[in-house]
């Protein structure tokens, strides 16, 4: 499969958001290639105050201010791993959170954000890892687009819930909450 441009990284957020649905994340590990369809999504910007760019730049969010095409991978609830997308410019605090995956090469479990994490082992050695590249152990490739889409409200957050910037392919088993 072809890996996604830069130039992808560098739209609009709430644009790459719904995009990246049907695009393929990709993860080496051990030697093995795992694979999954992106089938749901939550897009972020440092305008939106459920977004960790909403207070500026931090330790802990300094990659969501570099070019897109990055990975944001933090950790929550002292117990899991997340992982985002790190989208437009450079100096702009964006990115797009990976909700779930539909399985391929045999995964399993990878309906939820920190799930698919589990399952691929996704840690916070991984931010920060340049998405562009095949070189890295993280990537992600173009894939078919879905049929039918949806655009709801995000979930699991307790401000901004109303921003219809969540996104999923319609019908899919794999989303995490319908």
């Amino acid at each position: 499969m072809t890996l996604l441009s830069g130039k992808f990284y560098l739209q609009d957020t709430v644009t790459v958001a719904r995009e990246l649905l049907g695009k393929v994340l990709c993860r080496r590990i051990n030697g093995e290639i795992l694979r999954g369809v992106i089938c749901e999504t939550e897009a972020y910007t440092q305008e939106d105050p459920s977004c960790h760019a909403f207070r500026g730049v931090t330790d802990r969010c300094e990659v969501m201010f570099r070019e897109g095409g990055f990975c944001y991978v933090y950790f929550i609830y002292g117990m899991h791993y997340c992982m985002n997308v790190v989208t437009e410019k450079e100096g702009r605090g964006c990115a797009v959170l990976i909700r779930a995956l539909e399985p391929l090469d045999g995964l399993t479990g990878t309906n939820g954000p920190s799930r698919l994490c589990k399952v691929l082992g996704i840690t916070k050695e991984l931010n920060g890892v340049d998405l562009r590249t095949k070189k890295s152990p993280l990537w992600i490739e173009k894939g078919e687009a879905p049929a039918e889409t949806v655009t709801a409200r995000r979930i699991g957050i307790s401000s901004a819930v109303e921003y219809p910037w969540r996104f999923y392919i319609k019908d899919s088993k794999w989303v995490s909450k319908k």
